[in-house]
């Protein structure tokens, strides 16, 4: 979807009012509609109710509706109450209520305000109706004009203004479309939404851009991956090939984002999507992104204000959005996977092994799953949680874990470090109980797929084979919880060989002088020799 702006001006101060008793008209039934599918409502009866209370036409009562509905979706989406929405604007209304600002600035702010409340007119574009019914693009002799139904079987024409000031201008090409459109009689639906901003009206014009019929770059050259990541806050991209090996890596900062305004935030995560986009026909490969619903950003009063301040301006949603609107452009194929695990598989599997971080590592696997590959655990890792010797070493550590904490809890005063420390005791507890549940009587183990496979005891059923891994490795031999270093896992992934790590026989660094041009196909991981720590690379048992 694209959205071209222009500026309106009239011939006459008579259509100029005409258009503004319209707006304001139309945003009383855009406000009112939108309290009435609060009430439960339904579309058809509240048409109807519309047309009587407003005197509009049931196309724009209809459009009101619409818009209405698309604003409490919208309030969901983001996990926000529709019920304390304010029409015009929350901050500015709470500036409106500080009895301090008085004079010019309380009169601006007033002004701004109305103009955010009042003056709004939107109708939807219909290709039968040649493009829109209620405010439709017609050329005149004079110019191009905006022809308005306000009502009545009674119509005013506007004059649009819109200078072209680069030669890729997607202006031109939206005039030409509607020529054609002329022409040939096969018009293409475009909404028109009329805003009032500063004294000045403007139109904002959206409509689907033609798109190429057939994918030019597909996964059958290689895939990029793409993870983004809040701390450190930066996209991470990792590119295979099409047989599901390693090729490259890299990463996007997301550091400019932090402390700018929404609209230089927008403008921004473009920028940031047509470089990775760039870097997606440089290389001739598709892309693979998660499949996101809610994005939880955190509550005032956690004990993570830098983090949470990070997330407040986190526009991942609107990244990814902006990478398939660039992707489909060009040709490009995107693939959406399944985001469950990627993040501990990567940890777990993958940066131990291929010596990578973390983000890096999720984005590796969301890319296999981009083509299709499935992720199996470990032999090594199956065999160390059966191992009860070390199940119980790792519920000892996690109970020391859990000692400090409840020391730190009962000196600390401060009411929001208390709540980060309450959060990490719950989940210790939780981890504790996840792992003596696993010495509970076997079952019969026949997976129903590799997200459900099971363990043991009655726990096998609620809890997954990589999420029980991460909770027996992370404390007891990484101690943390989530690590920047996971080099010290490679003993245990590819020997099972936990009692000389825990014991600290193995440094933070082994493995490291492994070269990414030696990096072993995706399938394979190393065996080690332990008496010289060389690098063959037979498969897996």
């Amino acid at each position: 979807m694209i959205t071209l702006q222009c500026k309106l001006t009239f011939e006459n101060e008579k259509n100029k009012q005409r258009l503004l008793e319209l707006m304001k008209k139309f945003s009383s039934c855009y406000r009112y509609a939108y309290n009435r599918l609060l009430d439960g409502h339904k579309r058809k009866e509240l048409k109807k109710h519309l047309q009587k209370v407003f005197n509009l036409n049931s196309r724009y009562c209809d459009d009101a509706i619409h818009k209405a509905q698309s604003l409490i979706n919208s309030c969901k989406e983001r996990e926000q109450n529709p019920k304390k929405v304010i029409f015009g604007g929350r901050r500015l209304f709470e500036k409106l209520n500080k009895k301090h600002i008085n004079g010019e600035k309380r009169e601006k702010l007033k002004q701004k305000w109305e103009e955010r409340r009042k003056g709004c007119l939107y109708s939807r574009g219909d290709k039968t109706k040649k493009g829109n019914l209620n405010t439709r693009i017609i050329f005149e002799k004079e110019g191009l004009k905006l022809r308005i139904n306000t009502g009545e079987r009674d119509r005013i024409q506007v004059n649009i203004k819109r200078t072209v000031n680069r030669q890729n201008d997607k202006w031109t090409g939206f005039i030409a479309r509607l020529l054609e459109a002329e022409k040939t009689g096969e018009h293409f639906p475009y909404s028109v939404e009329i805003k009032l901003i500063n004294g000045q009206i403007y139109a904002f014009i959206s409509f689907e851009e033609e798109l190429p019929e057939e994918l030019i770059i597909t996964k059958e050259e290689g895939i990029i991956g793409i993870d983004i990541n809040a701390k450190p806050f930066h996209i991470a991209l990792t590119t295979l090939k099409p047989d599901g090996n390693l090729q490259a890596i890299s990463k996007v900062s997301l550091h400019e984002l932090i402390n700018k305004t929404k609209n230089q935030r927008e403008y921004l995560s473009w920028r940031i999507a047509h470089q990775i986009v760039e870097i997606a026909i440089v290389q001739n490969k598709a892309i693979a992104i998660e499949r996101l619903y809610t994005i939880p950003k955190g509550n005032k009063g956690d004990g993570s204000k830098k983090l949470r301040k990070i997330k407040q301006q986190w526009i991942y949603r609107g990244i990814l959005e902006k990478i398939k609107a660039l992707a489909k452009r060009e040709g490009i194929q995107i693939l959406e996977v399944n985001p469950a695990y990627t993040s501990i598989i990567g940890m777990l599997k993958y940066a131990p092994q291929y010596n990578l971080d973390k983000d890096t590592a999720g984005a590796y696997v969301i890319a296999r799953r981009g083509l299709g590959f499935k992720e199996k655990l470990p032999t090594h890792y199956k065999n160390l949680i059966l191992d009860e010797n070390f199940i119980q070493y790792a519920i000892s550590k996690i109970k020391e874990e859990r000692q400090k904490t409840k020391e730190q809890l009962k000196t600390e005063t401060k009411q929001y470090k208390k709540k980060p420390l309450k959060r990490k005791q719950k989940e210790l507890n939780t981890q504790i109980k996840i792992l003596q549940n696993l010495n509970s009587e076997p079952q019969t183990q026949q997976p129903v797929n590799q997200w459900e496979e099971q363990v043991r005891g009655y726990l096998r059923s609620s809890y997954k084979l990589w999420q029980v891994v991460k909770v027996a490795l992370t404390i007891p031999v990484l101690g943390k919880s989530v690590p920047r270093d996971l080099s010290s896992l490679k003993p245990i992934l590819v020997l099972g060989d936990w009692d000389r790590v825990v014991k600290g026989l193995v440094p933070t660094s082994w493995g490291r002088g492994y070269g990414a041009s030696e990096i072993p196909p995706a399938g394979e991981c190393l065996h080690l020799n332990k008496a010289e720590y060389k690098y063959p690379s037979p498969k897996c048992s």
